[in-house]
């Protein structure tokens, strides 16, 4: 597999400077497609479910859609933030079918992700404050390496990175997982391979991933878990309702269900 060419990477304030914050996960793919965005919510439920206070927060600037996947519609999101109109903890809103908080970003709105390095920095502080309140943050970013998934990446206990069997998918999550160890993103690096048709299939797509790790990086990412093809997941998007609300003794609920456990425990 031949490494992915990396982007150029903008100057300024260093994401690797941020405080770690052990209780925010934050949830990569290096491309779309990949069922992040209803990983992210699943997962957060599925915390919730255990007894876990849970914030889960739209970090796909500009192409946000948690609010879209969950059929609600918030009377604030970040666009009040980087306005000026509220602060982060204002924007913060209740999604009493799963239990669990949400902020919900700007759809649609591309200015949000060409905001300057240093107020996606204040964005992220502001985010590990209200973190302190929760025993999880679950951070959706937005797919690929660019600025601003940096630098809300910077700080995580845990960056789960997302991928599937495609090869496009599986280079593209390489090249996230070169980006973020290269400048120290995150220190916990682990691969979910989503929509595999069993165990055995996750397995080779995950073999794969790690062996581009361990022979270009030298590192080896540890497994978070495999998540099979289930078309329960695709009834529940287009219900707009969590799949652990809908479906919650199918398949991928178990295993996100299994996937949220491990990190409670880590």
């Amino acid at each position: 597999m031949t490494p992915a060419i990396m982007p150029q990477r903008a100057p300024g304030p260093n994401p690797q400077n941020a405080p770690r914050k052990r209780n925010v996960v934050a949830v990569a793919s290096g491309k779309g497609g990949v069922g992040k965005t209803w990983f992210s919510i699943t997962l957060a439920h599925a915390l919730a479910r255990a007894g876990h206070r849970t914030l889960l927060f739209d970090g796909d600037l500009g192409l946000a859609n948690i609010d879209v996947q969950l059929g609600v519609a918030p009377q604030h999101d970040l666009g009040a933030v980087i306005a000026g109109k509220a602060t982060m903890a204002q924007v913060v809103e209740r999604y009493e079918d799963g239990g669990f908080d949400v902020i919900a970003g700007r759809s649609g709105s591309g200015n949000l992700a060409s905001l300057p390095m240093s107020r996606l920095v204040q964005l992220r502080d502001e985010l590990h404050e209200i973190a302190q309140g929760y025993d999880h943050v679950v951070l959706d970013l937005g797919a690929g390496v660019e600025r601003a998934v940096r630098i809300l990446v910077g700080g995580a206990r845990t960056c789960l990175v997302v991928a599937t069997d495609e090869p496009t998918s599986i280079t593209d999550a390489y090249a996230f997982i070169k980006v973020t160890a290269l400048d120290h993103l995150a220190d916990d690096i682990r691969i979910i391979v989503n929509m595999a048709s069993g165990a055995r299939d996750g397995e080779r797509t995950y073999a794969t991933l790690r062996k581009a790790c361990r022979e270009f990086l030298k590192i080896e990412p540890p497994l978070a878990g495999i998540i099979r093809r289930d078309d329960h997941v695709k009834d529940s998007i287009r219900r707009q309702t969590s799949l652990l609300t809908r479906h919650p003794n199918t398949e991928a609920a178990h295993d996100v269900e299994s996937i949220a456990a491990a990190l409670a425990a880590a």
